[in-house]
């Protein structure tokens, strides 16, 4: 847990979680794939059931794909959080600990399957924002600080365990969309320049570290589903095609930068619950099944196939 509170505070990390969350799906369409990932990637069935207790709290059975089993049990405590218990494939058990403070966060104790314990310490600052700090087993702490700007933006400061500096500031823009400045450790920024369309839809620009530059284009088709254009700093293109169904699900179709195609069908089954079958560049198919319990739970099945040789 420490190591990844750690990984939080590298600026390396966070400039990719940002990439990641502009992205669209590159990484299903990308052909580039080498055989021995596509066998590791495709590989039998896994499943989450799900059941809520009388408390109303859900509890959940995990069996991956080689079929080890991880249980999550669930209750509500005395102040009305949940709490957990969660047991691995292995035995390994790890509680979490939630509890409601005198200004009405949650903090959080989570004691590992070696008794590592890492807590998380929550506050309400006068500005009404919640800031936190996280201290994991080995002592080392991670703080973040929220701000709300005059414009009404939150900015952030995070302070890792090592002391390296990561701040966010965010601002509006005049067309209400809101720009983003990521600042690391050593100095290195991110920016991204955010830009609403006439119809309505918002565009992107991100500037890496080292000048690199990414495009995000959008634009909302005929059916009101948004289709977008990724263009990397080296001219490759990453295309979604999004379409809206007769059931009033989206699919999409995503070309990859090298050609590579990949396809998201969704379908509506007769309980309301959404199934999908994306299929790869190379033909290996990926299904996830959906069922709507009497509680109202989901529960879901996984089945990986591998292209064909």
């Amino acid at each position: 847990m420490n190591n990844v509170l750690r990984r939080v505070s590298d600026f390396r990390l966070i400039t990719l979680a940002v990439a990641s969350a502009l992205s669209i799906a590159a990484a299903n369409a990308d052909a580039r794939t080498g055989e021995g990932r596509v066998k590791a990637q495709y590989s039998g069935t896994s499943s989450v059931q799900r059941s809520r207790g009388a408390d109303g709290a859900v509890d959940a059975t995990r069996t991956n794909r080689k079929g080890g089993v991880t249980t999550v049990d669930r209750y509500k405590d005395g102040s009305g959080t949940t709490d957990a218990t969660i047991t691995g494939p292995r035995g390994g058990v790890t509680s979490v600990d939630r509890a409601r403070g005198s200004d009405g966060v949650v903090d959080k104790t989570v004691t590992g399957p070696r008794g590592g314990v890492t807590t998380t310490d929550r506050s309400r600052g006068s500005d009404g924002l919640v800031d936190k700090t996280v201290t994991g087993p080995k002592g080392g702490v991670t703080t973040v600080d929220r701000t709300r700007g005059a414009d009404g933006v939150i900015d952030k400061t995070i302070v890792g365990p090592q002391g390296g500096v990561t701040t966010v500031d965010r601002t509006r823009g005049a067309d209400g969309a809101i720009d983003k400045t990521i600042t690391g450790p050593k100095g290195q920024a991110t920016t991204i320049d955010r830009m609403r369309g006439a119809d309505g839809v918002v565009d992107a620009t991100v500037t890496g570290p080292k000048g690199n530059i990414t495009t995000i284009d959008r634009s909302r088709g005929a059916d009101g589903a948004v289709d977008s254009t990724r263009t990397r700093a080296d001219g490759r293109t990453t295309m979604v095609d999004r379409t809206r169904g007769a059931d009033g699900l989206t699919d999409k179709t995503v070309v990859g930068p090298r050609g590579g195609i990949s396809t998201v069908d969704r379908t509506r089954g007769a309980d309301g619950a959404v199934d999908s079958i994306t299929t790869g560049p190379r033909g290996g198919t990926t299904t996830v099944d959906r069922s709507l319990n009497a509680d109202g739970t989901v529960n879901r099945t996984v089945t990986k196939t591998p292209p064909a040789k």
